[in-house]
């Protein structure tokens, strides 16, 4: 990970992440986090303005991604900043900056998360692979 552009933000998913596949069969998932600071006035707390950042994700971890959350989780989000220029067809040029992702977390600040690996069973046995009886 490259620390000369390095980014962290909090957040919450706006929409479901939205996993395609490049050409070459790449996955990458697209997916927006609103971010909104709590603010103090006197004794009392608030919601600040809210800021909208647009996420991309590639590989194995737009898939696990795709698989792992939805609208409204609240996420951590490190990566790195992009700037991306195309032309319209109206021959207008256009810009956007976007947070690529090189690690997407669930926040456990609100939430309980039951991590399971690719493959692994999603049941909520815990005595691994086996499934003969116990020899007592």
């Amino acid at each position: 990970m490259s620390t000369d552009n390095h980014v962290t933000i909090v957040g919450n998913l706006t929409d479901d992440p939205e996993v395609r596949f490049t050409p070459g069969g790449a996955a990458v998932a697209s997916f927006r986090v609103a971010v909104t600071p709590r603010v103090r006035e006197g004794d009392q707390w608030k919601d600040g303005e809210t800021s909208f950042f647009r996420c991309n994700a590639w590989r194995r971890l737009a898939e696990h991604l795709g698989d792992s959350v939805g609208k409204g989780a609240r996420v951590i989000v490190i990566g790195r900043l992009r700037t991306r220029s195309w032309e319209t067809p109206e021959g207008e040029r256009r810009s956007v900056t976007e947070i690529e992702a090189d690690e997407v977390g669930a926040s456990l600040k609100f939430a309980i998360a039951k991590l399971t690996k690719p493959g692994q069973s999603q049941s909520k046995d815990t005595g691994g692979d086996f499934n003969d009886e116990p020899p007592f």
